[in-house]
């Protein structure tokens, strides 16, 4: 059996020559493939004809523990790691391959689970309570889950600088080596990527490139100043490396009082809250096309924030701010008269003396758009308020959040 101790996951990202890491502090993963298969049947006949195979639908959701680090984000992102401030917007083109490597509890190495071309659908941040540990989650959609085993059973990722011009030849790597596609008679490698300036593009096997198994031609296509990805299967992995690296690093987790909430400024802050819970989905528009079985182009129609905040009713601290009117001992709170273009700025720093910031996400454009309250039997009164957009980001640099 294999236990979640033994389950490493990993993300590779499509764009750019960023270095695949690890799934940092990781506390559930699940999955859901839907084949759509169609049965077709005809008049005359009891019984089934035959099946039509349709695309896959795949879906993963990953739910984190904040720890302070914006790699993960900036590698679903498909930008540099090091990269500062990453937009929800540009999740709408990337995408990503998942791979769990698996291990049974005796030490055996089985297989790993590999889930390409995967798609951010939505992403959220999550505060149960005063005392809860800050959690994310994200979703991704894809069309594929391949599980690798037996001769196959390691997913391999690998890079070259081609040092010709036209009609280059990368030599395989051969540690390890690599091991034939069973599905494709003759075929070696699952996929070969050109990364071309700013440019990424998956080229074509059998147009752009072909492979031999121990070198890969580049039809073509690549020029010295082009780096090549691809990947293969194996029976081992890299020599002296290992699919996971434990983080000792970064935090462990981060708690519900190391957290700052500001609406509109960072004038404004938001006493009293109980719950947060913020959640971005984005509205995946993926093209196929008639004489070909695969997605051809990708993108998101619209992005949208719902932000929930919950409270014990103290003061209308809150609801004075959505009507422009803070501090101002205005008499009168008129919902109609509530103002929107708001901005929610979110503070995560290493613990609760807040003296060293860690990661931020700002949420612009905001409405309010509910409102509710509770009054439970001997029990203090409840208010809520939810906001929405459609921009944002995420920083790791506190001047950023602002």
């Amino acid at each position: 059996m294999i236990h979640a101790s033994y389950y490493q996951p990993k993300v590779f990202p499509f764009k750019g020559t960023a270095t695949p890491t690890e799934i940092d502090r990781l506390q559930d993963m699940t999955s859901s493939a839907t084949l759509n298969r169609t049965k077709i049947e005809e008049i005359g006949r009891d019984g089934i004809v035959d099946w039509r195979k349709g695309i896959p639908a795949t879906s993963l959701s990953l739910r984190q523990l904040e720890y302070g680090s914006i790699e993960f984000w900036n590698q679903l992102a498909n930008v540099p790691v090091d990269q500062t401030k990453t937009y929800f917007t540009e999740f709408k083109n990337s995408q990503v391959d998942i791979a769990g490597y698996e291990t049974d509890d005796d030490g055996n190495f089985l297989s790993t689970i590999w889930y390409p071309n995967s798609k951010v659908s939505g992403f959220g941040l999550s505060i149960g309570d005063p005392e809860a540990l800050i959690e994310r989650s994200f979703t991704l959609v894809g069309e594929d889950e391949i599980t690798l085993q037996d001769n196959n059973k390691y997913f391999i990722y690998k890079t070259d600088n081609p040092t010709t011009g036209l009609d280059s030849t990368i030599t395989l790597s051969v540690d390890p080596t690599v091991v034939a596609d069973p599905d494709n008679s003759g075929s070696y490698l699952f996929k070969v990527i050109r990364v071309r300036g700013n440019t990424t593009t998956e080229l074509t096997h059998g147009t752009d490139w072909s492979c031999d198994g121990t070198t890969l031609y580049i039809n073509g296509q690549s020029y010295a100043t082009d780096t090549i990805k691809y990947y293969y299967s194996a029976t081992t992995y890299t020599a002296g490396e290992s699919p996971f690296v434990d983080n000792n690093t970064d935090l462990a987790g981060i708690t519900a009082d190391a957290v700052t909430i500001y609406l509109v400024d960072s004038s404004h802050y938001l006493y009293r809250l109980q719950s947060v819970a913020m959640d971005t989905t984005l509205d995946r528009f993926d093209v196929k096309e008639i004489g070909n079985e695969n997605v051809v182009a990708r993108g998101a129609r619209d992005i949208t924030n719902s932000i929930t905040l919950g409270r014990i009713l103290d003061t209308w601290s809150i609801e004075e701010v959505l009507r422009g009117v803070p501090g101002l001992d205005f008499g009168k709170l008129d919902i109609r008269k509530f103002n929107d273009e708001l901005t929610l700025l979110v503070k995560i720093y290493s613990d609760e003396t807040k003296s060293t910031f860690k990661i931020g996400y700002v949420y612009t454009g905001l409405a309010p758009t509910t409102l509710d309250g509770g009054v439970p039997l001997n029990d203090y009164v409840t208010r809520g308020v939810t906001l929405e957009g459609e921009s944002g980001f995420v920083s790791n640099v506190e001047a950023n959040i602002a």
